[in-house]
């Protein structure tokens, strides 16, 4: 039994109606009364028909094919004083398939076929003539009717919950096929260096940088710099501060020496190039400014490389946190509460101990019970821990670094000296890897009593310390990749990492990002150099540690 829907009966009116008004005119014309009385016919049975179907109990599965023999008939009776009618027979069996399928189309196509040949034939001889036009609308009822049996199956499918995941797999190794022929690669700086390498032969430039525009969440921040070519922080400023105008106008724009050039992709910013000329050259010159509006020809095809690299990035990063979040989440729903399960098992069985030996094992168990759960739960928070939706690099330190101090009683100073600017995401994110390691390595091994995190940003450059007064390196464990992880993950962004023990006591960590090729160095650190200190506007109370053998820190802590 079938049951349309309004949009299927209003589809069914419509057709009907269409086919009616095709066939009046010609019927019309022929003034014969027998072709005028037959169409009156169809248009009863078809009227019928569609009030039928708004009753959907009340239409049966034998309706299809009785209106295909009834109309078949009429037309068939008529056929002689006019052809017109024989396109009725023809939607007989595209309805039938758009309702009930290959089934009920056949039959309702054989129907209408013999309906109209034998009703031909008892009124009068069948010419060719007749025979051919007969012949001509079976074949297209036929035709128009598997059109659509293919769409009365393709509707009846189920939705296909899976299918974005085939469709995003097919993706994923058609990508993986492409990475094979990409003669550049799919790294953002390298194709910014060659990029800029490419500018400088063109133009007399004294600093040069390309600067990326916000996507998504920060589509409205500040520009910041994928790569930079300076030997003088002012004209750098003063580079940032003509490309912010040039990605408001989306035009190229000039300021004395200083220049900014927008680079598209089909019509979609990807990024800004900005720099100051040499001294040396004189303004104004038109062989200048012709070098200078030949820039984005120059570097198109490096742009469109350059976008690939930053969407590659933008999905490597996103697939990263997506399975660091799912790792958190099985971790904390079920390891976690599964050692913390047997903590009170642990306090069910100390409480039936005979002797005080067995209640000091008891006790002792219990303490590792705890110690495993409190690593678990700091693993979690390293897990679930990202830089992207907070405020700046150093705001997800001083995040981090105020739970792991509660987590494990070691007071974490931070010191922060950063610029309104900020550096790329996924540079962002790697040295918030590392920092974020090199703490939880000093809480885990160090057996210190303080630890220090100096973090000065000056895109794009940044420094970051984490010093502690522990214990020093030791000896590596073979089964140890904290600190093979963090110099891959320096590496990734083009970054220094420095671990050593000063004289004094402890260890240090240093991950050092400088301006490329510009002398820039983030604010004079050296290595060993004292970390900075916060402003007075800057400083707040430390992070706060739960009781323990640990002293509280006197010091201040930059938020």
């Amino acid at each position: 039994m079938l049951h349309p829907t309004q949009d299927a009966v209003r589809f069914d009116l419509a057709l009907r109606v269409f086919v009616l008004l095709a066939m009046t005119g010609p019927v019309l014309w022929t003034r014969e009364v027998t072709a005028i009385a037959g169409l009156g016919c169809v248009a009863m049975v078809w009227a019928t028909s569609t009030l039928a179907l708004t009753r959907p109990a009340s239409v049966p599965g034998w309706s299809t094919p009785l209106e295909a023999a009834i109309v078949g008939v009429v037309a068939g009776l008529t056929v002689h004083q006019t052809e017109s009618l024989l396109a009725a027979t023809a939607l007989a069996p595209l309805l039938a398939g758009l309702r009930r399928g290959l089934a009920s189309m056949l039959l309702a196509a054989a129907t209408s076929v013999v309906a109209v040949t034998l009703a031909a034939a008892a009124t009068a001889p069948v010419t060719a003539d007749t025979a051919a036009s007969v012949f001509t609308w079976a074949v297209l009822g036929l035709g128009l009717g598997l059109v659509a049996t293919f769409l009365h199956s393709t509707s009846q499918e189920p939705p296909d919950a899976l299918a974005p995941y085939r469709h995003a797999s097919a993706l994923l190794r058609q990508l993986n096929d492409l990475t094979d022929g990409l003669s550049s690669g799919l790294d953002p700086s390298s194709t910014g260096g060659l990029l800029l390498s490419t500018v400088r032969d063109a133009l007399p430039t004294s600093v040069l940088a390309v600067y990326l525009p916000g996507s998504g969440a920060t589509a409205g921040a500040t520009l910041t710099p994928l790569v930079t070519k300076s030997f003088d922080d002012d004209d750098l400023l003063e580079c940032s501060l003509v490309a912010e105008t040039c990605r408001a106008t989306g035009e190229v724009e000039r300021d004395g020496h200083a220049f900014a050039v927008p680079l598209h992709s089909e019509d979609r910013l990807i990024a800004v190039l900005a720099g100051t000329f040499s001294d040396r050259v004189r303004l104004g010159d038109p062989e200048l400014e012709r070098r200078l509006a030949d820039v984005p020809d120059l570097v198109a095809d490096m742009v469109v490389t350059l976008e690939a690299a930053l969407l590659f990035d933008a999905f490597r990063d996103a697939a990263t946190a997506d399975e660091r979040r799912r790792l958190s989440r099985e971790m904390h729903d079920g390891v976690a509460q599964d050692i913390a399960s047997l903590g009170y098992v642990v306090d069910a069985l100390a409480l039936t101990a005979m002797t005080p030996a067995q209640r000091e094992q008891f006790t002792l168990l219990r303490e590792r019970v705890s110690a495993v759960v409190t690593e678990v739960r700091r693993s979690v928070l390293t897990l679930r821990t990202t830089v992207g939706s907070a405020e700046s690099l150093g705001s997800a330190i001083s995040a981090v670094a105020r739970n792991m101090s509660q987590v494990s009683g070691i007071p974490i100073e931070v010191t922060l000296d950063e610029q309104p600017q900020r550096l790329r995401p996924e540079v962002e994110a790697e040295l918030f890897r590392v920092t974020q390691e090199a703490v939880n390595n000093a809480v885990k091994h160090a057996r210190c009593s303080v630890i220090r995190v100096a973090c000065q940003v000056s895109p794009p450059a940044a420094t970051i310390t984490v010093r502690d007064d522990g214990r020093g390196l030791g000896d590596a464990r073979a089964d140890s990749y904290g600190l093979s992880i963090m110099q891959e993950r320096a590496s990734l962004v083009g970054a220094d990492l420095e671990i050593e023990e000063p004289e004094d006591g402890g260890t240090r960590v240093t991950v050092r990002l400088r301006a490329e090729n510009g002398g820039l160095s983030a604010g004079g650190l050296t290595a060993g150099a004292p970390a900075p200190q916060a402003t007075p506007s800057q400083a707040v109370p430390s992070f706060p540690a739960p009781p323990g053998p640990v002293p509280h820190s006197d010091r201040e802590v930059a938020r």
